[in-house]
């Protein structure tokens, strides 16, 4: 799978906001069938970075309704894959310099 393929994008919110200054942490949404071998390797030969560990977890799509003039409507949002990186002590990352 290439590197393109695997990373998504990053994932920035204010929980993850405190975990990258406090534990060097950052937060990627990930393709449904990448491993943690694989977003490991992406996000060294991306970034240039040395990583620590990976954590994934699958986030399930939620429900969601609409009404419209024939009724209601009902569905699903798509499911998705996030993948918390530590990095080492000495890599971070700069992917939010002016926010």
């Amino acid at each position: 799978m290439k590197t393109r393929a695997i990373i998504v994008k990053p994932l920035y919110t204010e929980k993850m906001a405190i975990q990258q200054e406090a534990l060097n942490k950052y937060a990627f949404k990930v393709a449904n069938n990448a491993n943690k071998i694989e977003i490991k390797k992406a996000i060294e030969k991306k970034f240039e970075v040395k990583v620590q560990s990976v954590r994934t977890m699958n986030v399930v799509g939620k429900m969601r309704q609409q009404m419209t003039k024939q009724g209601r409507f009902s569905g699903r949002r798509p499911a998705w894959k996030k993948a918390i990186v530590t990095l080492e002590a000495d890599y971070k990352l700069e992917l939010f310099d002016n926010a």
